[in-house]
């Protein structure tokens, strides 16, 4: 049996494609193992799985100053030298790592430990981790055509991101129990990523009275922001987070105002949602979002507001047309060419873990 170490964390977006592959590798026969942080958000979510997990120290690698850029490259020095021990004691036919700062220690581990590496980058241009694992990776997979130019020639592969496969098979009526819905008015899904975004929970929030005449509202909002005050509002539900249950919640969901992370984006995609982009602003961010938004925008899946431009006249206008002129933008995705990216990524691994024998 081969066997295959999955590595990413930080966010959701860096545990979710793996997860979405863990049904395929057990299917062409991996023994599967993850390396995560001690405490992330990936270790709750693999440890679910019944999927053996190795926690390892990780220091986030920032690009402003924070007196802590002073100690973390201490607790990443530290994370290669576990994640090698690891690596050494499990003896991995190859390793998958989908991005987060702690897959930095174990991706320059397995190539001192001489075990092939594959990594994922999702977004347009490669985020800080990924650039340094670059160089000691086999091969590349890049969620869009931009991106390939920005790889070195032989390493990068157009593959896609990942969808799990239960977000395909959401029950409507199911999201319609679970939210309390009524069958008979349009539903709204509102997601800003796994940590939740104050800026789009204040803008959803400060035009609720008037999205509530024409829409029900699914709220998802993040760790410690449900506005407990709006809880009894008829056709409005919030939650911190949803696993299981997020499937149904798409199968209702008519329209979508999301983050514009590459993972959330191209799920979007693959359920032929239309949707709202509103990116992270490139003061809080590298401008990844902007770029994926964008991208989208112009292949005409997509509405983009900015978080700048984010007012509520603006907001409601454009949630409306993307309401009223929704089969254009249906018809726009269905003439995607991006395919499940599963069974792509999975090949790939199965022809770097031959060539570690």
């Amino acid at each position: 049996m081969k066997r295959i170490i999955l590595t990413g964390g930080g966010t959701a977006g860096h545990v979710t494609p793996n997860i979405a592959l863990i049904p395929t590798l057990k299917a062409h026969g991996y023994d599967i193992h993850y390396i995560g942080s001690f405490d992330g958000i990936e270790k709750k979510l693999i440890e679910e799985l019944e999927i053996p997990y190795y926690g390892i120290a990780s220091g986030k690698l920032r690009r402003y100053f924070d007196p802590k850029n002073f100690t973390d490259p201490f607790k990443v020095v530290k994370g290669y030298s576990q994640a090698k021990k690891l690596i050494k004691k499990l003896k991995p036919d190859v390793i998958f790592s989908k991005g987060g700062f702690v897959t930095v220690p174990v991706v320059l581990a397995a190539k001192h430990c001489h075990v092939p590496a594959v990594i994922h980058e999702s977004d347009m241009t490669p985020g800080l981790a990924n650039r340094i694992c670059i160089p000691s990776a086999t091969k590349v997979c890049c969620n869009f055509p931009e991106t390939l130019s920005r790889i070195p020639d032989g390493k990068a592969v157009l593959t896609g991101s990942p969808i799990r496969r239960e977000l395909l098979s959401g029950n409507k009526l199911e999201g319609l129990k679970l939210c309390g819905f009524t069958a008979n008015k349009p539903t709204l899904l509102v997601i800003g990523g796994s940590q939740g975004s104050a800026v789009i929970n204040d803008a959803i929030r400060g035009v609720l009275p008037e999205l509530q005449k024409s829409f029900q509202v699914i709220h998802l909002c993040g760790k410690g922001k449900i506005d407990n005050t709006l809880n009894y509002l008829d056709g409005y539900v919030q939650f911190e987070y949803i696993q299981n249950e997020l499937a149904d919640l798409f199968a209702l969901a008519d329209v979508c105002v999301s983050r514009a992370g590459a993972n959330a984006i191209c799920e979007l995609l693959a359920l032929r949602k239309p949707n709202l982009l509103i990116p992270l602003s490139a003061n809080a961010s590298r401008g990844d979002q902007i770029l994926n938004a964008d991208s989208f925008k112009h292949q005409g899946f997509s509405e983009v507001l900015s978080e700048e431009e984010l007012t509520p006249i603006l907001l409601m206008n454009t949630i409306n047309k993307l309401y009223n002129e929704r089969n254009t933008y249906i018809a726009a995705m269905e003439k995607s060419n991006q395919g499940d990216s599963i069974e792509k990524i999975v090949s790939l691994l199965d022809k770097a873990s031959g060539s570690s024998k």
